[in-house]
């Protein structure tokens, strides 16, 4: 069997991931807040424990992963979006989700196997809380029910603080019914105007920080294997579901493993409206930007490093993703029946996944396999698709061809169904590299300008040029190179 090993947050080290039960691998992940579209970081975490997900079940089996990540559905932020567009908290939540199902299929990722709802697990949470109470890690006050912090000695193991830097360097809420700056709410009374359940404290709804321990508890039990979200999540929100769910279940260890994939920047800065550097991922898939080249920019990057998305990134995917098509489309209706028929896959492609997700040194195996294929090798063909299937990447050329309509449709196509030029471009290129590695400039620009005038585009990239044919694409003007 596949050694994997991840990098967990708690211990800040990288080791062999031993499962609880192996016939039953659990995995959590914190999910949205349901009040409005998905911006690109927001997805970023969504691939990173998607490619975990196909990981594991690849190892231990697709019936043996149980994986939930969930929806906050009752919230500050959604309560105010009701209230400034006159509809009902149901009614934007449920199209919310709805969108948000809609951009990450867009992207490849599979479905979790379960998507629990906040406000399905009120009873669980309000059992949670007065479970609490009664171990004397939790009181109630003005409505208010808080966790006492002081009261679990472990508190700031996970990001590494005491609680008196936490107190210095977080926004806590100052409220006279505390009795420690750092006690965070269970449960907060709710007016007539807000959601709200009963409850033994009075009419109110839960606090952000139980949803994801009642949720995973109910799911996955007291004790499971990963716990996954972005490494702004690390504190407060998991740092205070490891206090409440420790202290509801003395003994039980919540997850073993943590991990956190780091932030997004959009051209080397952190994205925020004030830049004009923000948009959603329906903004990219509008644009015409297909969803798998937006996958395939995130997988560039290893989860524990800051992604920058770049529109050169963009392009350079795009590039590859349609020249590995066109690969595999020049070996022959045939071949390439077979070899989406028996596609495997690549066991240095599986290696690198299973060091610490190293989607990154996969896609480095992916270029090794392509340049086989581009020699003619079928065998390299099948493990290119079937490790491309294994990312969430899809080199099914009947679908490429619907992809290419839609391109055309759109005034993007990029390439040509036509594959047929593909040994003149390849020499083409040779004689470029040897131009330019002689310095001779004026034929390197010569067989540059030639290829601009056929409508060929060649993207350099650090595993060697990618190109494609645009739909004006004009093979005589390449003739007098050869």
């Amino acid at each position: 069997m596949v050694e994997i090993k991840l990098t967990n947050t708690m211990t800040r080290k990288k080791a062999i991931f031993r499962p609880i039960d192996p016939s039953n691998v659990r995995i959590y992940v914190c999910g949205p807040t349901v009040y409005d579209r998905a911006h690109l970081g927001n997805a970023r975490p969504v691939v990173v424990f998607d490619v975990l997900n196909r990981l594991l079940r690849h190892v231990y089996g697709n019936d043996h992963v149980t994986y939930v990540r969930n929806f906050t559905d009752v919230d500050d932020k959604i309560n105010a979006r009701a209230a400034r567009d006159g509809r009902s908290i149901r009614e934007i939540t449920d199209e919310t989700i709805g969108w948000y199902h809609d951009d990450m299929d867009a992207l490849g990722n599979l479905r979790p196997d379960h998507e629990p709802r906040a406000t399905d697990f009120i009873p669980q949470m309000v059992a949670m809380i007065a479970g609490l109470i009664e171990a004397g890690h939790a009181y109630a006050a003005e409505g208010h029910v808080l966790f006492a912090v002081e009261s679990y000695a472990e508190y700031g193991r996970l990001s590494g603080r005491s609680i008196d830097d936490m107190i210095a360097g977080a926004r806590v809420e100052v409220a006279p019914y505390k009795r420690n700056p750092m006690d965070f709410v269970l449960w907060k009374p709710s007016s007539a105007d807000l959601p709200g359940w009963d409850s033994p404290w009075g009419r109110g709804r839960p606090g952000w920080h139980i949803e994801c321990s009642a949720m995973a508890q109910e799911l996955l039990g007291d004790h499971f294997d990963i716990h996954g979200g972005g490494n702004d999540l690390m504190f407060p929100h998991h740092e205070n579901e490891i206090a409440q769910s420790c202290c509801a279940h003395p003994g039980a260890g919540f997850a073993n493993v943590w991990l956190h994939n780091e932030m997004l920047q959009v051209e080397g800065k952190k994205m925020s409206k004030s830049l004009g550097n923000f948009f959603t991922v329906r903004d990219l898939l509008d644009q015409g930007v297909p969803g798998e080249v937006i996958r395939f920019v995130f997988l560039g990057t290893h989860y524990r490093k800051p992604m920058d998305w770049t529109d050169g990134k963009r392009q350079e995917a795009e590039a590859t993703l349609l020249n590995w098509r066109s690969l595999v489309a020049r070996l022959g209706e045939s071949a390439t029946k077979e070899i989406l028929s028996d596609s495997q896959t690549d066991d240095e492609v599986v290696a690198a996944l299973a060091d610490d997700l190293n989607s990154a040194g996969a896609i480095t195996a992916l270029h090794r396999l392509a340049r086989r294929v581009r020699g003619g090798d079928v065998e390299a063909a099948k493990k290119l698709a079937g490790s491309c299937a294994m990312l969430g990447l899809d080199l099914n050329a009947d679908q490429v061809i619907e992809r290419l309509v839609a391109q055309i449709q759109m005034g993007r196509t990029r390439i040509s169904i036509q594959q047929d030029h593909a040994p003149l471009i390849g020499r083409l290129l040779e004689l470029r590299a040897e131009a330019r590695a002689k310095k001779d400039f004026e034929t390197a620009d010569r067989i540059r300008d030639a290829f601009v005038a056929a409508g060929v585009e060649v993207v350099d990239t650090k595993e060697g040029p990618m190109w494609t044919l645009k739909a004006d694409f004009d093979p005589t003007r390449l003739e007098g190179l050869k």
